[in-house]
């Protein structure tokens, strides 16, 4: 479902801040620390999850204090949709996964089957030990016990965009977290 630009900056315009920029960097600073704190003796091969996972993993990745190596992923469930379908696998990893400790890093925990269907992924191909990083943990009964390893932010069950989550394509780079107005 597309939408022009001038669409997206109506939807922004009346969208309700959940986050701002200082408290979407604060909860970073924070995953940051937890992430070093328990992955720093691991030698972890970080991996992006595409789209979403792009500026998380942009901000978070600097501030991780420890050596470590990059790769990404790219499997979607929502495309530039609103609602989400089956699983899309459009590029996998290129390193080896075999007998690595694995970080992904996300945007958002929705309903986890996109999250759940890479940690599989990555198990199946070898990976010691996979831990997931989402900046975004969206609060919800219908996750089927799914939950992130490191969790930067807990946002009520709306449709949520910035900082790398979209709103149909658009508003990724929103400075904070919204959640689409009611009447949108």
């Amino acid at each position: 479902m597309s939408i022009t630009a001038e669409e997206a900056q109506a939807v922004l315009s009346r969208a309700d801040c959940l986050y701002n920029t200082q408290q979407v960097e604060a909860a970073l600073d924070k995953l940051a620390r937890e992430i070093t704190d328990r992955l720093r003796e691991r030698d972890p091969l970080v991996m992006c999850v595409l789209r979403g996972g792009m500026i998380t993993s942009g901000i978070l990745i600097p501030k991780l204090n420890f050596p470590l190596q990059i790769d990404y992923v790219h499997a979607t469930r929502y495309a530039d949709g609103t609602q989400g379908g089956e699983i899309q696998w459009i590029v996998t990893p290129t390193s080896p996964l075999e007998g690595r400790t694995v970080l992904l890093i996300d945007d958002i925990l929705d309903e986890g089957r996109t999250l759940a269907a890479i940690i599989a992924g990555c198990k199946g191909a070898g990976a010691k030990e996979v831990f997931s990083a989402v900046l975004v943990n969206k609060l919800h009964d219908r996750k089927n016990d799914m939950t992130a390893d490191f969790c930067g932010l807990d946002v009520e069950d709306r449709y949520v965009f910035g900082y790398g989550m979209d709103y149909k394509g658009y508003l990724r780079n929103a400075n904070g977290i919204y959640a689409v107005s009611e009447d949108a």
